[in-house]
């Protein structure tokens, strides 16, 4: 899409050599089927990004199940009948969605249902994504544009890289990211890295990945259109001549429809872009899934379709989000484990939150996070803090009694106590352990975190 920014400026002559490059991109015919929703004069573009492991990629692990291919990001980038606003729609891959009845990439039927909405891509190729994507928003899509690991990183090292700023350290063997705190200019490896890895950043959810995805690309596009990129002959020929080995197009987006787009779209820059991740919620069947929030996501998709002020749709909880170094803790063993609330408590401290005392409780099945009744207002924003940092599903924090039955003092060596409620975690045998989003050397036990320490803000 960028491509089409380019082509604004083409003389006669350039566009020969544009021909030349356009030659080098592959495409694949895209038929959804005949049951489309209408044309509004909007361009709305699917981009996905693909998990190959063939040719270049096969560094990055053993093939998918089925044939080797998946997409764990799924982009709608839609541009307004006027060309004067641009909306990047975000859709989590753990979305569960009806998925229409499709043709696999073997020629079989497979049938609808109930199904993560990655899985349309795994089963039955983009043909099948574009359907899934339209039948759940009645939005048509014009185009589609894949990028896989090895085209992604070919992009980002043509424009010289992209600054990031890390707030604090990561180090993430699974992604094979490991930045000091601070701001870095990120090619590579490490591009693919850090908009691939999801649980040593933020919150550790793949809302929280979404979000860092748009900004990188909005920050990509905005060093395209303004990082003096189409002035220079030799960074505008690596730059196309590694997009064309990125991209994988539909065959309806030729060269001529680039320029007829381009024409279109000379007005817009970065800052007309927003990102936006459709509504969701939690999927009562699943606590590691989510599902469209209605009636959020027919309105949005709505706005969408008619193009009326689209604004990023409210979250589930009203509830302000908490930081952990505000939230004072008990954790109680109810577990036989001699020990384990010592240990528990040395995890959370490393998180940041303030541990003022550890004991002992009744064995107890279920793991609980309790705030005391006198705190209803405001107890489960922070007892939703310490829930989010547990391992496989986020408890309900409930109101009770949280008195410990034989406490003592934890040492939190903190400058001021947080003066919030305090929030008991009673450990049972289901304990799910403590989910690490981000390894700092130290301990953050022995040292004052606040916004002094963060180099980002």
């Amino acid at each position: 899409m960028v491509l089409t920014f380019v082509l604004v400026a083409v003389t006669l002559g350039g566009y020969a050599y544009y021909r030349s490059i356009d030659g080098d991109i592959p495409r694949v015919a895209v038929d959804p089927g005949s049951t489309r929703p209408p044309e509004t004069g909007a361009l709305n573009v699917l981009l996905v990004g693909s998990d190959s492991r063939e040719g270049d990629n096969k560094k990055y692990g053993a093939k998918s199940q089925g044939l080797g291919e998946r997409t764990d990001t799924i982009m709608v980038l839609h541009i307004s009948p006027d060309r004067d606003k641009a909306t990047m729609i975000s859709f989590p891959r753990d979305t569960m969605v009806m998925i229409p009845q499709c043709q696999s990439r073997t020629g079989a039927t497979l049938a609808g249902g109930l199904r993560q909405i990655n899985s349309a891509f795994n089963d039955g190729g983009i043909n099948c994504t574009v359907r899934t994507i339209e039948s759940l928003t009645n939005i048509k899509i014009n185009h589609i544009a894949k990028v896989d690991f090895t085209g992604f990183k070919g992009i980002v090292d043509a424009i010289g890289g992209i600054e990031i700023c890390l707030p604090k350290a990561v180090n993430d063997p699974k992604a094979k990211l490991q930045l000091s705190a601070g701001k870095h200019v990120v090619r590579g490896e490490q591009a693919l890295a850090y908009v691939r890895t999801r649980y040593s950043l933020g919150d550790g959810s793949d809302l929280g990945r979404i979000q860092r995805q748009q900004v990188f690309l909005t920050k990509v596009l905005d060093k395209i259109t303004n990082g003096g990129l189409l002035t220079d002959p030799g960074k505008l020929n690596a730059f196309l001549r590694a997009g064309a080995k990125a991209v994988t197009l539909d065959d309806k987006l030729t060269l001529d429809r680039m320029v007829e787009i381009a024409g279109s779209v000379k007005g817009l820059t970065a800052k007309e872009l927003k990102g936006i991740t459709v509504p969701v919620e939690a999927y009562p069947a699943d606590k590691n899934r989510v599902q469209l929030r209605q009636p959020d996501a027919r309105n949005f998709f709505e706005a969408v379709r008619s193009d009326t002020e689209v604004s990023p749709p409210s979250t589930v909880a009203t509830k302000p989000k908490v930081e952990n170094g505000r939230v004072r803790v008990q954790v109680l063993n109810g577990t036989t484990e001699v020990g384990k609330a010592g240990q528990v408590a040395d995890e959370l401290a490393d998180q940041g939150f303030v541990v003022v005392q550890v004991g002992n409780a009744a064995p107890v099945p279920t793991t609980s996070i309790r705030y005391a009744k006198k705190d209803a207002d405001n107890g489960i924003a922070y007892g939703d803090a310490v829930a989010a940092r547990l391992s496989k599903d986020k408890r309900t924090p409930v109101a009770g009694k949280v008195a410990p039955v034989n406490p003592k003092p934890y040492p939190a060596k903190v400058a001021q106590m947080p003066d919030g409620p305090i929030v008991q975690l009673v450990i049972g045998a289901d304990w799910p352990g403590v989910r690490v989003v981000s390894p700092i050397p130290g301990s953050l036990k022995d040292k004052v975190v606040d916004s002094t320490t963060n180099p980002c803000l």
